[in-house]
């Protein structure tokens, strides 16, 4: 066999064993093990995943994953989503369909100091949905709204899948983190957009009752200060020193796990025991996303090995399908694989094909990424899978809510997120003119 037709084989075999249920790192290890040994043999295959091992985790830009999660959970557990959600449910208080606008807002600020998802979808669904709820919203709109905002996680900086395409584009994270700025504030506008849509063309499909029997507390100026302070502190030591320049990610990654911190003992929200449950939790995602990276290195080389990548991109471009169809191709089988395959996973297998392809096409990588990351994060909302909206319907404990029903209320915000991908490929500045100042 050629080593074209043993990178194929290799792909079938890998997609095979995920469906029988391997694990997707154990997968790519053995595959891209077995593919090695049939190009070369099996001394150079032993060598090569040492090397890979070596070269994929020692690099000190890796310590940013266990500190932007540390720093994730320790927002989570102090409280500060729900104060975030407070400041914007009191600014939008006059605005029609606003407490659904301030979850989005709020899930936009929180997503700005944690960068992932299922964190955002589990604080949320414990604070929007009962309160949109006793203000006489419909469950099925406020649980939409929570899973839709809760991607705003992986796009707005820090983000976690941004880091890990960052890593395998071998392209700069704060570069990354940078281009996610902007098509972070257009899905949050597009997402209020949507809901002030229904609000005004379809209020049934969002409250149970008139818009008008909506009350909502009045809480003082001084205590929605008090309630931003953290909040702005946070933003201003992680986001404020990337940007300024004052600090790489990882060291922006320690300040926001250390500020986080002191936030959560000032308020007096973390015992001892709560603390070691979140070093543990934070070294368990820790280490499966650096085995998953590890994994998707060792399987990138045994395709570039092979020559596969090199041969699809030479066909597709040269085809009747050119760049943009390529591109159309990516984003639909990204969208598709989101409906079973978890974000990461999807990222590890496709990029490692996708990124020669991508590069050959003249493609800028940074504004690709954003792409492939508001793909990825479409198969959050979309049925089996969904991994957001399981994340809503555990957290809320309710029995008689259907996951049919979150996912129902989840599916305006699908079409809001292809819309976001549509206006960033017909308008690329919007994701890359920050990353390259």
């Amino acid at each position: 066999m050629t080593g074209i037709e043993i990178g194929a084989f290799a792909i079938a075999a890998l997609i095979l064993l995920i469906v029988l249920g391997m694990p997707i790192g154990l997968g790519m290890i053995v595959v891209s093990f077995v593919g090695v040994s049939f190009i070369r043999n099996e001394t150079v295959a032993m060598r090569m995943i040492g090397a890979v091992a070596n070269d994929s985790l020692r690099e000190y830009l890796y310590a940013v994953v266990p500190l932007f999660v540390l720093m994730g959970l320790l927002v989570t557990a102090s409280g500060v989503g729900k104060d975030t959600f407070d400041v914007f449910e009191r600014l939008l208080r006059r605005v029609r369909a606003g407490l659904g606008i301030a979850t989005v807002f709020a899930n936009a600020v929180f997503a700005s100091i944690t960068g992932i998802s299922i964190a955002s979808a589990s604080v949320f669904s414990r604070i929007a949905v009962p309160e949109m709820v006793r203000h006489g919203y419909r469950r099925r709109f406020a649980t939409g709204v929570v899973a839709g905002s809760s991607v705003l996680g992986m796009l707005i900086p820090p983000s976690l899948l941004m880091i890990v395409y960052a890593v395998l584009a071998e392209e700069s994270v704060g570069r990354m983190f940078l281009a996610g700025i902007g098509p972070g504030l257009l899905l949050s506008v597009l997402f209020s957009i949507t809901i002030l849509l229904m609000a005004y063309l379809s209020p049934k499909s969002v409250f149970d009752r008139e818009p008008d029997l909506i009350h909502q507390d009045p809480v003082s100026a001084l205590a929605l200060a008090g309630k931003g302070v953290p909040i702005v502190v946070l933003v201003t030591l992680v986001l404020g020193g990337l940007y300024g320049g004052f600090l790489n990610p990882t060291e922006a990654g320690a300040v926001g796990a250390l500020g986080a911190l002191a936030i959560a003992l000032l308020r007096r929200s973390l015992t001892r025991g709560r603390f070691w449950s979140l070093l543990v939790e934070t070294g368990q995602v820790t280490v499966s996303v650096l085995f998953l990276i590890m994994a998707a290195t060792f399987f990138s080389r045994m395709l570039a090995m092979s020559g596969l990548p090199n041969a699809l991109a030479e066909t597709l471009l040269q085809s009747t399908i050119g760049p943009y169809g390529f591109l159309l191709i990516f984003l639909v089988l990204v969208i598709v694989m989101g409906f079973l395959i978890d974000s990461i996973s999807i990222m590890l297998i496709l990029l490692p094909i996708a990124l020669p392809v991508a590069k050959a096409a003249g493609f800028d990588l940074i504004w690709f990424g954003v792409l492939t990351v508001v793909a990825v994060e479409i198969g959050l909302l979309t049925p089996p899978f969904g991994l957001s909206v399981y994340t809503i319907k555990s957290a809320l404990g309710d029995r008689t809510l259907k996951v049919g029903e979150i996912f129902m209320g989840a599916t305006p915000f699908v079409f809001a997120m292809i819309a976001a991908l549509a206006i960033i490929i017909a308008f690329p500045p919007i994701a890359v003119w920050l990353a390259r100042l």
